[in-house]
Formats: C-alpha cells, sequence, structure tokens
C-alpha cells in the first residue's frame, strides 16, 4: 500500500497525526520521493520508533494504563476513582462526563497517535519493499504485521470507548487547490460503523496471525502470532455483526498451542525483589517492558514504588479497590489473587500528607498491579485468554467445557473448584465473576459487563440503597443507558473535524 507524503499543512488543525507524521516543521520531505522513508532501515527505526516511541511514552502509562482503569474498574464494580480533586476522574466514574473532558480528549488523541505510528509501517512498507531489495521476505511480514497488530488493537480500545470511530487507512498527499476537493476525507475522515471497523481488524489481525513474528520466551514485548490470535479472540467475543464463539475458541486454541503456561504462583507476574522486577514469565503473551534505569511513571499513580518508596506519595492516589471487591475475594477465601491485586499501608508521608477518603488513613487500599516503576505492563496473558475461551464454550453450550477452564484459574489460585452450573445463565454468571478476580486491574471489568448486558444491572446495585451491593462510597452517579455507556466525542475533535458527529447522550 503505498502513500504519498504529508506537507505543509499550514490551514490544517489535525491532531490524527502525530509527530512522527509529515507535518511541516517536523520533517524534512524529499519532494522527488515525496517520502523521507525510502529504505530497509527506515522502516526498521519506524518498527522501533512504535515500540519506544509510543508503547513507552505517556499514550501506554496515562492512556492506556491509567485512564484505561478508569473506564473499566472505576465504571464497574471494581474501584473508586480515587482523587475528589481530579475533576475530569470524578466526572468519569460518576458518569458526567462531556466533551471538554480532558481525559477523553486525551485518550482520543493518544490513540489517533497509535494508529498515526501503526500507518507509518502498514502505508509505507509495500512500497519500500518493491524498491529496496535488501528487505527480506521475513522482514517484510514480520514489521507489517507488527503494525498491523499495533493499529488494530488502538482502533478496538476506541471501538470500546467510542463505539463508531473515523478510521485512517493512508497518509494523505499535500492539500493544494486541485485536489482539496479529493483528499478533504483522507484528512477528515467521518465515523466508520462498528461493524466495519471490525471486519478491517479482522482482516487485519488474519494477516497478522498468518505472518507475524513467532513467541520468542524470552522477549514478550512483541507483537507476536500470539497477540494477533487473541485480539482476534477479543474481536469476535464483542457484539457486532461478527460475532463468532466458535472463531473465538478457534483462536483462544491457538494462542494456548503456543507453549504458554499459568505461573505457578499467580502474584509472581507483578513480583519484585531488591534487584529488579519479573518480567516475561511463561504466562505473559504481550508485555511493555521497564527496567529500574528506564522505569515507568504510572507507579506513582496507584501507591509507592518499593524502590523509592517515599517518592511522590504525600498526594491522593487514583483507582482505589472497592469494599465489593474485596468482598469478592474474601468471599472465596481467595488471599493469593487478593494480595496481589491490592495492598494496605498508611497514607502520606506525613500526617500533614495523609488521606483517609475511603479507608482509615493508617490502613488505606491501594492498588498493587504496579508496585515498582520496573514492573511491566501487561496487555495480554493466558489467563485472560482461558477465561475467554471458558466464556465461549459456555456460549456455545459447553458448560462442562467452560467449567474446566474456569476451574483451571481456580486451582491456581488455590481456591475451591466449582461444579458444572445447572444452565448457561448460571455459567456465564460463574465466567464474568472468574473474569472479575482474575483479571482485577487489567483494565477488563467494565467491558466484560458490556458485553453481556450486565452492566447497567451493576451500576443500578452500586448506586441503590436498598441493594445488598450498595456502596455509599460510590459516588452519586447519573443512571447508566445504552448512550451513556459510551464516551462523547471530544469537542476539539468535533471542532477539528466537521464530517464527526457526536454521540447520543451527550
Amino acid at each position: 500500500m503505498a502513500a504519498a507524503a504529508i506537507v505543509s499543512l499550514t490551514s490544517c488543525d489535525l491532531d490524527l497525526y502525530p509527530q512522527t507524521g509529515y507535518n511541516e516543521g517536523n520533517v524534512d520531505v524529499d519532494e522527488e520521493t515525496e517520502s523521507q522513508y525510502t529504505t530497509k532501515e527506515d522502516m526498521a527505526g519506524l518498527v522501533d520508533a512504535m515500540y519506544n516511541s509510543w508503547l513507552k511514552s505517556n499514550v501506554m502509562q496515562e492512556g492506556i494504563f491509567l485512564d484505561g482503569m478508569v473506564f473499566a474498574e472505576c465504571r464497574a464494580d471494581n474501584a473508586y476513582g480515587g482523587n475528589p480533586a481530579t475533576g475530569e476522574l470524578m466526572a468519569i466514574e460518576a458518569n458526567k462526563q462531556d466533551g471538554d473532558n480532558l481525559n477523553v480528549k486525551r485518550d482520543w488523541e493518544y490513540y489517533q497517535q497509535a494508529v498515526g505510528y501503526a500507518n507509518q509501517i502498514v502505508c509505507n512498507i509495500d512500497r519500500i519493499k518493491e524498491t529496496d531489495p535488501s528487505m527480506t521476505e521475513m522482514q517484510y511480514k514480520h514489521w507489517k504485521s507488527q503494525g498491523l497488530c499495533m493499529k488494530a488493537y488502538a482502533l478496538f480500545q476506541m471501538s470500546y470507548i467510542w463505539g463508531d470511530i473515523p478510521v485512517q487507512n493512508s497518509i494523505p498527499p499535500a492539500i493544494t487547490a486541485e485536489n482539496v476537493e479529493e483528499v478533504y476525507f483522507e484528512y477528515y475522515p467521518p465515523r466508520t460503523p462498528k461493524d466495519d471497523v471490525f471486519k478491517q481488524l479482522i482482516d487485519d489481525l488474519t494477516w497478522a496471525a498468518e505472518n507475524g513474528p513467532e513467541v520468542d520466551p524470552s522477549n514478550k514485548y512483541l507483537l507476536s502470532k500470539a497477540f494477533a490470535h487473541g485480539m482476534l479472540a477479543r474481536v469476535y467475543a464483542e457484539k457486532s455483526a461478527h460475532r463468532d464463539w466458535n472463531k473465538v475458541i478457534e483462536h483462544c486454541e491457538a494462542v494456548e498451542a503456543m507453549g504458554f503456561t499459568l505461573c505457578d504462583d499467580y502474584g509472581q507476574m507483578w513480583a519484585y525483589d531488591d534487584n529488579d522486577a519479573v518480567r516475561n514469565t511463561s504466562e505473559s503473551i504481550f508485555e511493555v517492558t521497564w527496567t529500574r534505569d528506564q522505569g515507568n511513571w504510572i507507579w506513582m499513580m496507584y501507591h509507592r514504588n518499593y524502590y523509592s518508596p517515599n517518592d511522590q506519595y504525600d498526594w491522593i492516589k487514583w483507582i482505589t479497590p472497592s469494599r465489593d471487591l474485596i468482598a469478592a475475594y474474601a468471599a472465596e477465601g481467595d488471599t493469593e489473587r487478593a494480595n496481589a491485586c491490592i495492598t494496605y499501608d498508611q497514607t502520606g508521608i506525613s500526617p500533614t500528607s495523609a488521606w483517609s477518603n475511603y479507608y482509615p488513613a493508617e490502613r488505606y487500599a491501594f492498588m498493587h498491579k504496579c508496585p515498582t516503576n520496573a514492573s511491566s505492563t501487561i496487555l495480554m496473558r493466558l489467563g485472560e485468554i482461558y477465561l475467554l475461551h471458558a466464556e465461549a464454550l459456555c456460549m456455545t453450550g459447553d458448560l462442562a467445557g467452560s467449567t474446566e477452564y474456569v476451574n483451571k484459574i481456580r486451582r491456581r489460585a488455590g481456591i475451591k473448584e466449582i461444579s458444572v452450573p445447572a444452565g448457561q445463565d448460571a455459567m456465564l454468571d460463574a465466567v464474568l465473576h472468574e473474569r472479575r478476580l482474575e483479571l482485577a486491574f487489567e483494565g477488563f471489568r467494565f467491558w466484560d459487563l458490556v458485553r453481556h448486558g450486565k452492566a447497567k444491572e451493576v451500576h443500578d446495585a452500586m448506586s441503590d440503597p436498598s441493594s445488598p451491593r450498595y456502596d455509599k462510597y460510590w459516588q452519586k452517579r447519573r443512571p447508566l443507558t445504552d448512550d451513556t455507556i459510551l464516551m462523547p466525542i471530544p469537542q476539539k475533535a468535533l471542532e477539528n473535524n466537521p464530517s464527526l458527529v457526536q454521540n447520543p447522550g451527550y
């Protein structure tokens, strides 16, 4: 897929394109070749930029791991927002967000940037392969697959959050008086229906699953064939015209055949000692890895950094574990997963900086899945795939098979196995319950509930003083509807792109 360069956009304000894009002032464009990227080495640099400039940037930490948990954990029953002084955060927890919410705005831009990074690979690689014979067939397949995987991940996450989304599949040429009508919609694409987005995801991920790099047990910071299969399983499980539970099973089985095994100890995935944090476990499928020297900063939003425990510890943290989640672990006697997900500590580094918003200051609950600045950000692992497999088996009527996958997870957690439920509804409840306990604070809970039409049920129970699940520490919330499950399109995006329309309810 050849693509021309973007140059001289002096009259356009396009948040679609990241700093790696062809924008006047940030690149030197060779006008004869129309692209600054012409060689195999250029392509290797673009792939490296995708991993190290996007995945190891604020996008990963702030956009995916922090804001992603606000969307998935605080909008469900796993967490309170944490810091009442942060208006944007608390508005999302209370389901009162609007198009000017800064968190919503930045995440829209972050995911558009991800598409931009991926497009630099996908839209340039065919042309470069044709003109640079030193690029091998394996390099071509592996690099293109990784670009397709990154783009698919970003578009999938955007569909979770906003529903129908604009999809950029080219790098538009420079706008001139002669071509403005022709290229207008390349710069300002309208929203693509979710069903059409998912069709593209399936096509792209199928290619990546066939042509991507093999799993490297020593390096899980790699968008491998396994990640592509795992993403296909996620896509086929979502509500769309393409939902196919048998395909979910097929792609889960493909991942399971690639040599991954559950860690013996659940907490091992987030373990650390005086020397370093654990990474590249046998269970991990894709993770963003960090070191103590080049570490993440996101730990400071949740609790302490084990390696420097007093840093940034004098203000209220985000993503505070809910009493309902703590009670769910206690009811199962599930200490292993509870201890890996939640830790208790005093607040603040002095009495004057302590807080007690949700728990007593001397024993406050904190999210514990990022205990150091070297802890990996795990985006896909075998435990999730097993439970997605269980979900698909349930939905196809194989309750015994579904139960066995749930019990694989429960055995690892050291808790009592379940018997085969009497019916599909009870089995689905068991799967979703297990996903809650297993995947807490990994960005799944709200979307799991939405996938099966249960988000409003949980929302209402937590908000209703007459319900056994009522939690007075939850904010007063705007009712959750089919419209307000989705986030609003940011107001700035609407102003910049007149082809966009706002989601209903905003």
